[in-house]
């Protein structure tokens, strides 16, 4: 009997010590859970892999509700300044105007803007091989002068070149303009909204000429170029001819490289940012961006972006504190 009793009295007291471990572990880790949502709106250039992060963060906080809608860039400063989200997308550097305003941002991530053409453009080997000088860049989407593909190849036959600009205030359109020295209200061209459309309105028209984010040119399913779509390489030595070292087209991987070792030019490569209305006390929004800035970037390479350099990250992080 006494040993019974002693069995019963160790059966209970291994239950207690065990119920009193868990229920301090519960009250911790519901202490420290994350509870609530965020908001966020703007650049088409970064809300894929403000998707990515956002369905990352939510697994890790059940209880965090992240909602994302694209618009462009100039749309996201609007929304966050007006107190209409969080958060805004922005692929620009900010200004010192929308700085005066309350704008208050980090980088997160870096891509770049290309120039695209029809995959089944007749010519599209030969610029493969030439590329295209920069100058002759601006006489297509600044100053008109060469608005043929006879104009452009010297050949006989007379093809209008269409080209395609974004309608909606973006950065894409910001940092493709300011690689040819100007805004992007001086691009000329068909305006149509958002990356999507201008990718699809490319891929409609065989001898078109637009530009787009890098996320938007490549399939990141099959690291190759999205289908109906190639990039004009950028003739960065103007020698007439597109080199070894300047032909790092192939896959997202060679032209992320690229961008990361700075042999694509900037602009149009930029870094992309997060940006509020004054600087964020909101504890949800606070971890989002710590996170971002530490275990959220390892997602970003199989996404289609560039990570930040650390001494990059490090003075973003001592922004937040």
């Amino acid at each position: 009997m006494k040993k019974n009793n002693f069995i019963t009295i160790l059966l209970i007291c291994t239950v207690l010590i065990y119920g009193c471990k868990n229920s301090g572990n519960n009250t911790s880790s519901n202490s420290n859970q994350l509870k609530g949502s965020i908001s966020l709106s703007g650049a088409f250039a970064l809300y894929p892999m403000a998707q990515n992060w956002a369905d990352e963060f939510m697994k890790l906080h059940p209880d965090v509700k992240i909602d994302i809608s694209a618009g462009g860039a100039g749309k996201g400063m609007t929304d966050v300044l007006s107190g209409l989200v969080d958060l805004a997308m922005f692929s620009k550097e900010i200004s010192t105007s929308e700085k005066q305003k309350g704008a208050w941002g980090i980088s997160v991530t870096k891509d770049a803007v290309f120039p695209v053409i029809n995959s089944h453009n007749p010519y599209l080997d030969e610029l493969k091989r030439t590329g295209l000088k920069k100058q002759q860049f601006y006489d297509i989407f600044i100053s008109g002068k060469i608005n043929s593909w006879e104009k452009l190849l010297k050949i006989k036959q007379k093809i209008k070149i269409d080209v395609f600009t974004r309608s909606d205030a973006c950065g894409a359109a910001e940092m493709w303009a300011k690689y040819l020295d100007k805004k992007q209200e001086d691009i000329k061209g068909i305006g149509v909204f958002g990356d999507p459309g201008i990718a699809d309105a490319v891929k409609k028209e065989k001898y078109a000429i637009g530009f787009n984010n890098l996320i938007y040119v490549y399939d990141i399913n099959t690291i190759k170029k999205s289908d109906g779509l190639e990039i004009i390489p950028i003739d960065l030595n103007e020698n007439g001819k597109i080199d070894k070292e300047e032909n790092f087209y192939g896959t997202i991987k060679e032209v992320t490289d690229a961008v990361r070792n700075n042999l694509y030019p900037s602009p149009p490569s930029r870094e992309l940012y997060f940006v509020s209305k004054g600087k964020p006390n909101n504890k949800i929004v606070i971890e989002f961006l710590k996170w971002i800035l530490t275990d959220g970037q390892k997602f970003i390479s199989n996404a289609g972006y560039v990570e930040l350099p650390q001494e990059v990250i490090q003075k973003e992080l001592k922004k937040l504190q």
